[in-house]
C-alpha cells in the first residue's frame, strides 16, 4: 500500500535514485537560479540578449541597492508586515475560539456551521473579485492597509478554522471532562488547558497563513490602487520604467520580497513540523 523505503531496495534502485536526486533538485531549483542570476547581472547583460547565460559582470551591490533608491520599496515591505502580521493574528484567534466551540460543545447547528467554514475553502476567490472590491469601495477600504488586512483575515478565517477544529477534535475529550468536574470555568479551560496543548498547531497554522499572505500578489492588485497601500509582491511593479523593464531590479527586489516567509519558516521549523504530525501516531 505504501512506497518502501529506498534504503531496502535493490542496489541498482538506490544507485538510480541517488543519481536522480541532484539532478531534480536542479532542475527544482532552476527557476529561482535564473532569478538570482537576473538580480546580480547589469542592465547592459540583458539589453545585448545574454538572458541565460553567466553574467559578463557582476552588480549585486548595485542592484540591490537601487531597489531601495529607485523605488518605495522599504515603504513596500512595511505594508506587506502591517497586513500579514493582523492577518495572522486575527485568523489564528477566530480559528482557535470557532475550532474550540466546534471540536467540544454539541449543539445542533455544529456539523452544518463546520460544513459552511469547510465549503468557504471551495469558492474560487477569483469569482469574489467583483463584489469584494465593490464591497471595500463602498465601505471606505478601498486602497488601504485595514481593508487589505481585514478582506485577509476574513478569507483564511475558514481553513484556520478548519485547521484548528481537527487538532482540538483529535485531543481526548477527557481532559475537558475532568477539569469541568473541578468546577473550573469555561474560559480557564479553554486558556489553561486546551491552548498549550494546541500550541505546536497554531505554530504550524501561523507559518502557513504568514505565507499565504505575504506572498499574495492578486488580492494586492484587486483593493489597491496608489503606491501608498501595495505590498511588496504588488510594488515591485514599481521598478518598471514606462518604456524600459528593469528585470534585474524586479528579480532583486523579488528575492528580497521571498526573504521574510523564509525566515519565518526556519525560525518555526520545530513547531511547525510538530503541528503537521501531531496526533499523526497514538
Amino acid at each position: 500500500m505504501f512506497p518502501r523505503p529506498i534504503q531496502k531496495s535493490a542496489a541498482p534502485a538506490r544507485f538510480a535514485y541517488q543519481a536522480f536526486l541532484p539532478f531534480a533538485l536542479i532542475l527544482w531549483l532552476l527557476p529561482l537560479i535564473a532569478i538570482l542570476l537576473t538580480s546580480i547581472r547589469s542592465a547592459q547583460d540583458i539589453n545585448s540578449g545574454n538572458v541565460f547565460g553567466w553574467p559578463s559582470e557582476f552588480a549585486l551591490i548595485e542592484n540591490y541597492s537601487a531597489v531601495f533608491t529607485q523605488s518605495a520599496a522599504a515603504q513596500y515591505m512595511l505594508n506587506s508586515v502591517l497586513i500579514t502580521v493582523p492577518t495572522v493574528m486575527i485568523s489564528v484567534a477566530l480559528a482557535c475560539l470557532a475550532g474550540y466551540a466546534l471540536a467540544i460543545y454539541r449543539f445542533r447547528v455544529a456539523l452544518p456551521l463546520f460544513f459552511l467554514f469547510v465549503a468557504g475553502n471551495f469558492i474560487p476567490f477569483q469569482i469574489l473579485m467583483v463584489p469584494v472590491r465593490d464591497m471595500s469601495v463602498q465601505t471606505g477600504l478601498y486602497d488601504t492597509i485595514a481593508g487589505q488586512f481585514l478582506f485577509h483575515a476574513a478569507f483564511q478565517t475558514g481553513f484556520c478554522t478548519l485547521f484548528m477544529r481537527n487538532f482540538i477534535k483529535a485531543l481526548p475529550f477527557d481532559l475537558v471532562e475532568s477539569a469541568r468536574i473541578e468546577g473550573i470555568a469555561e474560559w480557564k479551560i479553554f486558556w489553561y488547558v486546551m491552548l498549550p496543548l494546541v500550541r505546536p498547531a497554531i505554530a504550524a497554522l501561523a507559518v502557513l497563513i504568514f505565507t499565504f499572505v505575504w506572498n499574495d500578489f492578486f488580492w494586492a492588485n484587486v483593493l489597491t490602487q496608489g503606491e501608498g497601500a501595495k505590498p511588496i509582491t504588488a510594488g515591485v511593479r514599481a521598478l518598471n520604467g514606462q518604456f524600459v523593464n528593469n528585470w534585474h531590479l524586479v528579480s532583486a527586489a523579488s528575492l528580497m520580497a521571498a526573504i521574510p516567509p523564509v525566515l519565518m519558516f526556519f525560525a518555526m521549523q520545530k513547531h511547525f513540523i510538530t503541528g503537521l504530525t501531531l496526533g499523526a501516531v497514538k
